[in-house]
């Protein structure tokens, strides 16, 4: 039986230097065909990663440049400090009331959009335009309706003889108005990936669902909630890491205030680093790092336990 012409030698033999030559020119080609994405990867993602974690180590001079070398100080600090704490909780509450409610809103939506009503293409294409704002725009526009004196909101509150509300310079209803704010922002995009994963459904399912007497609330439930459990979960990891690394919609609306109520991770770094004139990059650099951690932690907790939970269902 003739071999192919480049047939690797065989086991126990020493390749020929032919094939030995050809071997190196495919590793060759194989790193030359990687080399942009690597050197793309070293620039943006690999120094900027090693300088943080350098900058961590070291204590600053008032033009923020690496003076002194402090070791874990800064972590340690940041383990002992209550306002650190404070910061972690309000993050995770933040991810929490924006996360949960984008998630579950889109997930209502695309199914009510399911039902055969008339201008169901116009109410989809309205309730995806949250998508194209930007967060500048739509901080913007929200920092209007939650006006105290002239806002949208308070002005419905007064149709029914209610007082005036502080949506932004009350700590009890701050955090909430900002991650209402998220929720909306992010509505536009979960509907579409919601909507693109129900018509991806094979229609002979449906249909076999249907004629088995399934239909509203159980089809949704036996067959249209489980077959959409990948998009969920892609849903549910995006919207974590999106939330956790929130900001301009933050700074536009309160500036992390009143009373550090809206100061998450994110902000706390921007404000060590460079807020109020602050050049402290030692201490920013290591709630980055722990930052990072976080998200890290939160993701490999959903892929261990959503992940698995969408692949035997």
């Amino acid at each position: 039986m003739p071999t192919a012409p480049h047939a690797a030698a065989p086991r126990g033999r020493t390749p020929s230097p032919r094939q030995r030559g050809r071997r190196w020119g495919e590793h060759g080609l194989a790193w030359a065909f990687l080399l942009p994405s690597l050197v793309v990867f070293a620039l943006f993602i690999g120094y900027p990663l090693g300088r943080t974690l350098y900058l961590s180590a070291h204590a600053n001079d008032l033009f923020g440049a690496p003076s002194k070398y402090v070791g874990l100080k800064h972590y340690t600090d940041l383990l002992s400090s209550a306002d650190f704490a404070d910061t972690l909780l309000t993050t995770a509450l933040f991810t929490l009331l924006t996360v949960v409610p984008g998630v579950l809103g889109a997930l209502v939506l695309v199914l009510l959009l399911e039902n055969r009503i008339r201008g169901v293409r116009l109410l989809r294409s309205a309730f995806a335009l949250p998508f194209a704002f930007s967060v500048a725009s739509a901080s913007v526009v929200f920092a209007v309706f939650y006006n105290p004196a002239s806002g949208v909101l308070n002005g419905l509150l007064s149709q029914v003889g209610l007082g005036p509300i502080g949506w932004l310079t009350d700590s009890r209803y701050a955090l909430v108005s900002v991650a209402a704010t998220t929720v909306w922002m992010n509505l536009g995009y979960n509907v579409l990936v919601l909507s693109a994963g129900i018509g991806s459904i094979p229609t002979e399912i449906v249909e076999a669902a249907r004629l088995d007497g399934a239909s509203g609330l159980r089809l949704a439930r036996s067959i249209t909630v489980p077959m959409l459990g990948p998009n969920l979960f892609f849903l549910t990891v995006v919207s974590t890491v999106h939330s956790l690394q929130s900001f301009g919609q933050i700074h536009i609306l309160t500036k992390g205030g009143p009373d550090s109520s809206t100061k998450t991770l994110v902000y706390s770094v921007y404000e060590k680093a460079f807020a109020y004139g602050s050049s402290d990059f030692g201490r920013a650099s290591a709630q980055a790092v722990v930052l990072l951690l976080v998200v890290l932690a939160c993701t490999a907790v959903q892929f261990g336990v959503l992940e698995r939970k969408v692949h035997y269902a």
